[in-house]
């Protein structure tokens, strides 16, 4: 606890949060307390909840709450996961019903201890939200998936608007930060949802000890692999047993990441200190 609160206290005045408000914030927070609906933007603490929730974004993690991966970056648990919610699909669809959510945002913990990965999940899932909420459009930030295009393709074929699949870091640094994924391997990942036809997304975070040219570099490869849109934000410790804060990126640095990637040709560059995976989802799927 006293770490945590001598790194809140270090943290730059541009990292400070605003409390979130509005009415359909306020109309959202009320259904999901009501329901007990669980959201990565509640559980996450997103910093960009208020916003999002104005908007009529919302995101969903399916697949349990313990992920197989240890991950340097990552505050979800690690460890042995519980057998899939079979009737997952159905709840997910449910909530995005009840919450009147208009671009709805899945992601979902590595399950390297199923067979399919846990993508017969990610299908149905993908699908019901669609047959319950036609009007909703659906992006999915999906895991690896250990490179086996045919798991990948069962998500592609239940046709969400957006995938993205975040590389997090810069290649150098991946082995450290990133367990049992692999540099390469991801940029594949994103490389064959581009070939689908679909829109392509990744993110990195920032302030792990990458250099400005790695972040250029990391540009380059994710255009090459045809992704269309990045998100850049700053990556913060969630406990004092993860990799620590190396730097905090200025606003203006975030900026010129943002203006340099536009240049370079991406038709979405969301970067900035609070930017996290979601951020103005509801904006790229006309990428």
């Amino acid at each position: 606890m006293a770490h945590d609160l001598k790194e809140r206290q270090r943290l730059p005045g541009w990292m400070k949060m605003k409390m979130p408000k509005g009415e359909s914030y306020s109309k959202i927070k009320n259904l999901v307390e009501r329901h007990g609906l669980h959201t990565i933007c509640t559980s996450g603490n997103c910093p960009n909840i208020g916003e999002c929730w104005n908007r009529g974004t919302a995101t969903f993690m399916i697949l349990g709450d313990i992920c197989t991966r240890r991950c340097k970056f990552c505050a979800v648990k690690s460890g042995r996961p519980l057998p899939p919610d079979e009737l997952e699909p159905e709840k997910i669809a449910e909530s995005v019903r009840l919450m009147g959510v208009k671009h709805c945002v899945i992601t979902s913990v590595d399950r390297d201890d199923l067979d399919d990965q846990g993508a017969g999940i990610w299908a149905r899932t993908i699908r019901e939200v669609k047959r319950v909420n036609p009007e909703t459009r659906i992006e999915v930030l999906i895991p690896d998936f250990r490179g086996k295009t045919e798991l990948i393709q069962q998500v592609i074929d239940a046709r969400p608007e957006v995938i993205s699949h975040n590389l997090e870091t810069v290649e150098r640094l991946t082995p450290f930060v990133r367990f049992a994924s692999k540099y390469r391997r991801s940029l594949e990942v994103v490389r064959y949802i581009s070939a689908s036809g679909l829109v392509a997304k990744s993110g990195i975070m920032l302030g792990l000890g990458e250099t400005r040219d790695e972040v250029l570099q990391t540009m380059d490869d994710l255009l090459e692999a045809g992704c269309k849109v990045m998100t850049i934000g700053q990556y913060l410790a969630p406990t004092a047993t993860h990799m620590p804060v190396v730097e905090y990126i200025t606003p203006e640095e975030f900026a010129d990441y943002r203006k340099i990637g536009l240049e370079k040709g991406f038709r979405f560059v969301e970067s900035s200190p609070l930017v996290r995976s979601s951020y103005r989802a509801e904006e790229h799927v006309n990428a």
